[in-house]
C-alpha cells in the first residue's frame, strides 16, 4: 500500500494534540487518522488495514489494556512511536517494548519526525514476507554535526526531489547505499521499490540477466521467464552500487537503456519500457578509469548528473562518539547487548585513522558487544591496532560512560578533557568549532529545534545562541523556533 493511502494511527483522547499531529503528518504526506472517540476502537476490528505506524498518545486508563491488546492485533507487527507526554501504564508498555522504535516531542517538528521515518522504514522492510534480511547499518540515520555530514545532507534535499541520476563516491565502507537510500526516502518515488545491485558482486556474464531478466530458454539454466532489477524498480529507483567494476561490453547496454528508457529481456525481442531513477556509487576514481579506457565517457555524463561525494570517517572523526551510540542504541534495541564505552575509549578510537570507515566501525562495535555483552569497554579492551601507540591510560578509574543515549543527549563525550593530540597535528580553531557546531545541533534537535529551550540547555542565553546559530549556518527559518 503506497505511504501516503497507508494510515498512520493517531490514538490521542486530546482532540487538539490530535489535530496538530495530524496537521504535521499531512505535510509529509501521510494520512493522519485519529482512533479515540469517547472509548470507541472500532478502526481495529479490521487488524487487515495493516497501519503504517501508530502514534501512542494519552489513552483514559481504563481503555489502554485494550489498546495494547488491539495493537498486539494488527497484522505485520506495526510499529509503535510514542508521543512525549503519554501517562501510560510502564507495565502495559512493556507488553508492547518490541513495537515501539521511540518517542516524539511536543510540539512536533517534521524535521524530528522526518528521522523517525527512516526507522519505521528499516521495521518494515525487514519484516516484509520473502525479504532478504539487510545489514542494520544500511538504515542509520546520516548521523554527526560536521561539515562534511552536513553537506551531504544538504545536497540529498536539493537533489532528492528531482528526478535526476546521482552519482555517489567515496571510499568503502563510507556509507554511500546510506545515502541513495536517504534520497530514495525523501523523493516522490518513496512509495515505489528501492532495488539495490552491487555491479562488482555480479559475474559479468550473469550480469545482464540480473539487470534486464531473460526468458525461460535463453541460456542453459533458463527454466522460468525471471524479472531484471530494471523491472523490479519499475516506478521507483534502482542502486547500482560499484558501477565502476562494470565491463566495457555491459556498460554499453547500460547506456543504451539510460537514452531509451526500455529495453529486452535476454532471449526476447520484446521491448519494456521502464520509468527509473537511477542512483550510481563507486569507489574508483572514474575520470582516470575513462583515461585508462576502463569506462566509456559517455556513460560517466549520463549517470554523474548530480556527484555526491562521502566523506571519509577520519575527515570526520568529531562524529565518532555519536556513531558509536547510534550502533550501540541500534544492538541493544536489537537484543545483541548493551555495551558501554569509556570516554577514553572513544577518545583513543577518535585518533585511529578508520580505512574501513563506518562499516570497520560497525564491525567494532559489533565484536566489542560479542566480547563484552552487558559490560564497560574501555581502552584495554580494544583490539590491539585500535590503540594508539604510547597511550598513557588514566591514573584514576574512569567512571563517566558512552551509553546507549550519553552522547545523543549529553555534551560529555564531545567536550572532555585531556583529549587527545593527533600525531598530524590538528587546525584547533576549526576542530572547535566543530564541537561547538555539534553540540549545538544535539542541544537543538532534543529540543524539537526550539531556540529558548536549547538555550537553556547549553546554559547561555537565547540571542547568544541566535547569533552562533547564525555564524555557524545552523537550521533554516521554517525550522526554528525561537519561544
Amino acid at each position: 500500500m503506497p505511504m501516503s493511502e497507508t494510515p498512520v494511527l493517531v490514538i490521542e483522547h486530546d482532540a487538539e494534540i490530535a489535530r496538530h499531529l495530524i496537521e504535521v503528518l499531512a505535510y509529509l504526506d501521510l494520512v493522519g487518522e485519529q482512533i479515540a472517540d469517547n472509548g470507541n476502537w472500532s478502526f481495529f476490528a479490521d487488524p487487515a488495514r495493516a497501519p503504517y505506524v501508530a502514534l501512542l498518545g494519552n489513552i483514559p486508563p481504563e481503555d489502554q489494556k485494550l489498546v495494547v491488546r488491539q495493537l498486539r492485533a494488527l497484522e505485520g507487527a506495526t510499529p509503535v512511536v510514542l508521543v512525549d507526554q503519554t501517562d501510560f501504564d510502564p507495565a502495559l508498555l512493556a507488553e508492547i517494548d518490541d513495537l515501539v522504535l521511540g518517542r516524539i516531542r511536543l510540539p512536533l517538528r517534521h524535521m524530528h519526525f522526518d528521522k523517525i521515518l527512516q526507522k519505521i522504514e528499516s521495521y518494515r522492510e525487514a519484516r516484509t514476507p520473502g525479504g532478504l534480511p539487510r545489514n542494520p547499518e544500511l538504515f542509520r540515520n546520516l548521523v554527526g554535526g560536521s561539515k562534511g555530514i552536513q553537506r551531504v545532507r544538504n545536497m540529498i534535499e536539493m537533489v532528492a526531489k528531482s528526478d535526476a541520476n546521482v552519482l555517489v563516491t567515496g571510499e568503502s565502507g563510507t556509507g554511500k547505499e546510506v545515502i541513495a537510500r536517504h534520497i530514495h526516502h525523501h523523493s516522490v518515488r518513496r512509495t515505489k521499490p528501492f532495488v539495490p545491485l552491487n555491479c562488482g558482486a555480479i559475474p559479468p556474464d550473469l550480469l545482464e540477466s540480473e539487470l534486464f531478466g531473460h526468458e525461460k530458454g535463453a541460456f542453459t539454466g533458463a527454466i522460468t521467464s525471471r524479472q531484471g532489477r530494471f523491472e523490479m524498480a519499475d516506478g521507483g529507483t534502482l542502486f547500482l552500487d560499484e558501477i565502476g567494476d562494470m565491463s566495457l561490453p555491459m556498460q554499453v547496454k547500460l547506456l543504451r537503456v539510460l537514452q531509451e528508457r526500455s529495453f529486452e529481456r535476454v532471449g526476447s525481442n520484446k521491448s519494456i519500457s521502464v520509468n527509473v531513477r537511477i542512483i550510481a556509487a563507486t569507489h574508483v576514481n572514474l575520470e582516470q578509469a575513462i583515461e585508462d579506457g576502463r569506462f566509456r565517457e559517455d556513460l560517466y555524463y549520463r549517470l554523474n548528473v548530480f556527484p555526491i561525494e562521502t566523506p571519509p570517517l577520519r575527515a570526520r572523526s568529531e562524529d565518532l562518539p555519536l556513531l558509536v551510540t547510534d550502533l550501540v542504541e541500534r544492538l541493544g534495541h536489537e537484543g545483541r547487548g548493551n555495551i558501554r564505552l569509556t570516554p577514553t575509549a572513544v577518545q583513543c578510537l577518535s585518533a585511529y585513522g578508520w580505512p574501513g570507515n563506518v562499516r570497520e566501525l560497525a564491525n567494532l562495535v559489533e565484536r566489542l558487544a560479542i566480547l563484552y555483552p552487558e559490560g564497560t569497554v574501555d581502552v584495554h579492551d580494544l583490539p590491539e591496532k585500535y590503540r594508539r601507540d604510547g597511550y598513557a591510560m588514566p591514573a584514576a578509574p574512569v567512571r563517566e560512560t558512552v551509553s546507549q543515549s550519553a552522547v545523543a543527549s549529553e555534551p560529555a563525550v564531545a567536550a572532555m578533557s585531556g583529549a587527545l593530540l593527533p600525531q598530524s597535528g590538528i587546525d584547533l580553531k576549526e576542530h572547535l568549532t566543530q564541537i561547538e557546531s555539534s553540540l549545538i545541533i544535539q542541544a537543538l534537535e532534543a529540543e524539537s529545534w526550539v531556540v529558548a529551550h536549547a538555550a537553556k540547555r547549553l546554559q547561555m542565553g537565547r540571542t547568544t545562541l541566535v547569533e552562533k546559530m547564525r555564524k555557524l549556518g545552523l537550521g533554516r527559518q521554517d525550522e526554528v523556533t525561537e519561544t
